[in-house]
Formats: structure tokens, C-alpha cells, sequence
């Protein structure tokens, strides 16, 4: 069997919808044991996220959705009430199997079940807790929920995406989710290592307006450097010339010219080589700031030909290229499939009929990712975690159920 790096390590894991999922994801690739917590008999938000919905071996929708399965594998489902004090008293015992609590209520909404972290950290000091919250847990917006295209709009990426000459657009991924999850991946693994060291666990406190606005990259550094909002660049590049997308004759391609190397190659192949010998252009420095000049210039170039023209012809001379692909492109494409990012995996209510699901990307050669758990069904793995963990009997099941604990 594979051992991944976090083999060993347990997580209880209260988040749902796509942040906090993505992040505990992460974490069951490598090999950590995640106990998603989900209310009996709603469960994640997600599972009604739909259509579409998985399908069975005959080909029939089934209820779980394909949003929930895209964050929800290697992980076990209890079903547990956590407004009921009885509920609240059997979550702080599987507390103390665990090594990780990833969350994201609202700032302070665990708190009222005795479950924050000042609640749970003398009781557990060795214990990771991890925080995904909208906007974090200072500050004056700290109380305010938080949603992917709300972020992305305060954050500042609207205000960078999208065409100049028409409306900021929000990413076509929920991006703000998607890394507020990676950067709380990343800091539970330092906590990991910190507790190594001196025994101590911590709290980790992630705002997804913060990773936003670090998200911000180039953009924000160029902001910082000049006090000047960067104008919308549709999708050319604010400091590389020419770097963006072109029609050809029959489509369109991306160019990447990311030296002056490059562009000398693509205008010999071209045959414009006397852009080569007009200092507007002769540098990416002057073809930056007389992009309005040259850019125009090579769409009526590139304009003439096919796309295979251009992607056969730049990849020979050593400029990069390439198409733009549609989804099922995407997962065609000879080397997607060579790193095998397409993944199947049995599932419950599928029959023999495997699901489809995009492989972690994370290649590690001494402790690589494995796939052990499809996305479970709602409490499907209560018995067994409380059997388990808790040496819970057959009647002591029993009378949860009858109380609404599970």
C-alpha cells in the first residue's frame, strides 16, 4: 500500500462548499486521514450543487453531484449535529484523535458549540486548527461572510481580468476558493513541522481577501511601484510584449515571446525580420510601452495563416506557442494523459461504472499521492470512525441515532 507523507496524521474536518474541501483534499492525497463532519441528513452544501450529477453503469443520474465529488475524495463521512450538546461532547472526543480541525464557519460561528479554538487549545495543545474564513478573524470585516466572486471583485482581480474595452470579468474557475485552499494547505503542513519540532500545536487564521490580494502578483507589485492602477490587458501580459492570445485563419493560438531571443526567431520565421531593426520593437522594454503599435501589426500576421502554420513552425524554431483548448482538448491531450490526470474511481451508488475525477498534480517520487476513498456518500463512515476511534458499541450507535446525534 502507498504511504503518503501525511500518512498517519488525522484531520476532523469541519469545512464544506470548496475552499476548505479543496484544502482537506490536498491533505488526503498525501495520505492524511480526513473526517468530513457533515449534518445529518443535509450534508455538505455542495451535494445539491447540480447538475450534473454522476452517473450510474447504465447511464442514469444518480444524487451526488459532480461538484461534490471534484473535492470531496479520501475523505470519511460522520454525520454529527453539532448544535446539540451531546454532539458537541462526542466531537471534542474525536478531537483527541486527531492532529488537524480545518473549518470554515463564519468567524466565531464555533465557538457557541464550545468548539473555537481558545475553547479546544489547552485541552489540545499539540492540535493543528485551521481557519478559512471570507475575510479573517480581525479586522473590520471579519464578521462578514465571504463568496468566491465577492472576493475576487475586493481583491482587486476583476479590476485586472477581463477586456479592456469591456466589463471586469471574474476567473472562469472559483480562483479565490481554489487558493484560500492551496495557502491553507500549505500552512498546515509548516504548523506540522512546527509541532515536530517543539510539540506545540497552533491556529492558523486564513482570509481569502488576503490570499486574493497576494494572488496579486505582478499586478499588485506594479501598483505598488508606481501608485498607478494597471489598466485591463485582456489577455496580453503587463510586462512582456507580445505575450497573449491571436486569431489565425482558422482559430486561435497563444503566443509567449519571453525574450528578445524569441522575438528575433518568430520574426525570421514570420518574415518580418525589419520589426528587428525599428527601436520600437528591437526590446521587449520598447515594444511594452509601443504595444498599441506592434500589436496590431502581428494580429494581421498571424490573421493569415492556420494555426498549425504557426504552433508547428514556432515550437521548430524554440518560441512557445500553443493552442487554446476546449476542456475535452484538455483531457485528450497526449501529455495530460501522460501524467495521468484524468482519474477513475469506483464509487457507491455508480455501480461498475467508474467516475471520472482530475488527478492531484502533486508528483513526489519517495511518497507519491494515492487514491484510497471515492467522495463518500452522507455518513457513510459513521459507524465505522465511532467503532474505530471510540470503541463505540452497536447500542451505544443505536441510541446517537435515536437522539438525532447522528
Amino acid at each position: 500500500m502507498t504511504i503518503g507523507p501525511l500518512h498517519g496524521l488525522r484531520v476532523f474536518d469541519l469545512t464544506r462548499i470548496l475552499a476548505g474541501p479543496s484544502c482537506t483534499q490536498m491533505l488526503g492525497d498525501m495520505g492524511a486521514d480526513v473526517i468530513k463532519i457533515e449534518r445529518p441528513g443535509v450534508g455538505d452544501d455542495t451535494r445539491k450543487f447540480a447538475p450534473p450529477f454522476i452517473q450510474d453503469d447504465s447511464g442514469e443520474n444518480t444524487d451526488e453531484s459532480a461538484y461534490f465529488c471534484s473535492t470531496n475524495r479520501n475523505k470519511r463521512s460522520l454525520s454529527l449535529d453539532l448544535t446539540k450538546p451531546k454532539g458537541q461532547e462526542l466531537a471534542r472526543q474525536l478531537i483527541a484523535k486527531c492532529d488537524i480541525l480545518t473549518e470554515n464557519f463564519k468567524t466565531g460561528g464555533l465557538a457557541k458549540y464550545g468548539l473555537g479554538y481558545d475553547d479546544l487549545k489547552d485541552e489540545f495543545p499539540g492540535l493543528v486548527y485551521c481557519s478559512i474564513t471570507g475575510f479573517g478573524h480581525t479586522g473590520p470585516y471579519s464578521p462578514r461572510p465571504g463568496y468566491d466572486v465577492l472576493i475576487q471583485g475586493m481583491g482587486g482581480f476583476m479590476s485586472v481580468t477581463g477586456d479592456p474595452e469591456g466589463d471586469p470579468q471574474k476567473a472562469g474557475i472559483p480562483i479565490s476558493d481554489l487558493m484560500a485552499g492551496m495557502y491553507a494547505a500549505v500552512s498546515i503542513n509548516a504548523a506540522l513541522r512546527h509541532r515536530e519540532i517543539t510539540g506545540q500545536g497552533q491556529f492558523i487564521d486564513i482570509g481569502m481577501l488576503d490570499t486574493t490580494a497576494a494572488m496579486l502578483s505582478i499586478m499588485g507589485a506594479n501598483y505598488l511601484a508606481t501608485g498607478q492602477n494597471p489598466p485591463r490587458l485582456g489577455n496580453a501580459h503587463p510586462n512582456i510584449v507580445p505575450y497573449q492570445s491571436f486569431p489565425t485563419a482558422d482559430g486561435d493560438i497563444i503566443m509567449a515571446v519571453g525574450n528578445d531571443g524569441q522575438f528575433e526567431r518568430f520574426c525570421e520565421f514570420a518574415g518580418v525580420t525589419h520589426l528587428l531593426e525599428d527601436e520600437r520593437f528591437s526590446t521587449n522594454g520598447a515594444r511594452v510601452v509601443n504595444r498599441a503599435e506592434l500589436v496590431p501589426i502581428l494580429r494581421e500576421l498571424i490573421a493569415s495563416k492556420p494555426s498549425k502554420h504557426w504552433l508547428e513552425g514556432l515550437e521548430a524554431v524554440n518560441v512557445s506557442c500553443g493552442p487554446i483548448n476546449t476542456l475535452e482538448q484538455v483531457f485528450d491531450d497526449p501529455q495530460i494523459k501522460a501524467r495521468e490526470m484524468q482519474l477513475k474511481m469506483t464509487h457507491p451508488v455508480a455501480g461498475t461504472r467508474p467516475i471520472d475525477l482530475i488527478a492531484s498534480p502533486i508528483k513526489m517520487s519517495e511518497t507519491p499521492t494515492s487514491y484510497r476513498n471515492p467522495p463518500p456518500l452522507l455518513g457513510q463512515h459513521t459507524e465505522e470512525i465511532l467503532k474505530e476511534l471510540l470503541n463505540s458499541s452497536d447500542d451505544d450507535i443505536a441510541a446517537l441515532r435515536a437522539d438525532g446525534i447522528i
